[in-house]
């Protein structure tokens, strides 16, 4: 069984999944989008209203910066792979509660294990402190903010296996504030760099 393969059958039992939160209240499963055999995993926090809408990620605005600025290290969205922490839309975009993240953390760990990706790039805040913490909700707090974290390559160990995991800002944050955006094009070549250096 190929990467796609496994990621459709894993995104087949999500669906089956009647247990898992914010299920009941969301309108579709953004499961994760992009090249299976993806060098560059990207996580966000959660499915915003377009995302749920759609059942995809990144379909918005954040989207379209994420691509403009993929493209500044010669890569587009079909390049990489798109996931999120939860795969289900929290209601009025609340941050996702502790319960939920690790209801819905296994799944995120098995498009992991299959993408095996060799650098992971949490966006923003909250995915940050999380896959920083190694995908532990109670160390989460003590993980600091993304504008100390970014473009810092670190290893983590994610469910057993250690990562390589370098934070980015939020493109929705690059709407509101431009002024981050050169830092957000160097923390990209710092990723771009990163990947070249484990081909060699």
């Amino acid at each position: 069984m190929n990467k796609a393969q496994e990621l459709k059958k894993l995104e087949e039992k999500i669906l089956r999944d009647s247990s898992l939160p914010l299920r009941e209240s969301a309108t579709n499963l953004v499961f994760g989008k992009g090249n299976p055999d993806a060098k560059i995993l990207i996580i966000g926090e959660a499915p915003g209203k377009q995302e749920d809408l759609q059942g995809v990620p990144f379909v918005g605005a954040a989207g379209k910066n994420l691509d403009k600025f993929l493209r500044t290290i010669g890569l587009t969205l079909d390049d990489v792979y798109i996931a999120n922490v939860v795969k289900y839309r929290p209601p009025e975009n609340r941050n996702p509660t502790v319960r939920e993240i690790e209801m819905h953390a296994p799944y995120l760990f098995e498009q992991i294990r299959i993408i095996n990706p060799r650098v992971i790039c949490p966006l923003g805040n909250f995915a940050t402190k999380y896959i920083l913490s190694g995908c532990d909700t109670q160390k989460m707090k003590s993980v600091g903010g993304i504008s100390s974290l970014h473009g810092k390559p670190v290893n983590v160990m994610i469910h057993g296996e250690v990562r390589r995991v370098i934070p980015l800002y939020h493109p929705a944050a690059l709407i509101y504030n431009r002024s981050l955006i050169p830092e957000m094009e160097a923390d990209l070549r710092i990723v771009k760099e990163e990947i070249s250096k484990i081909h060699k």
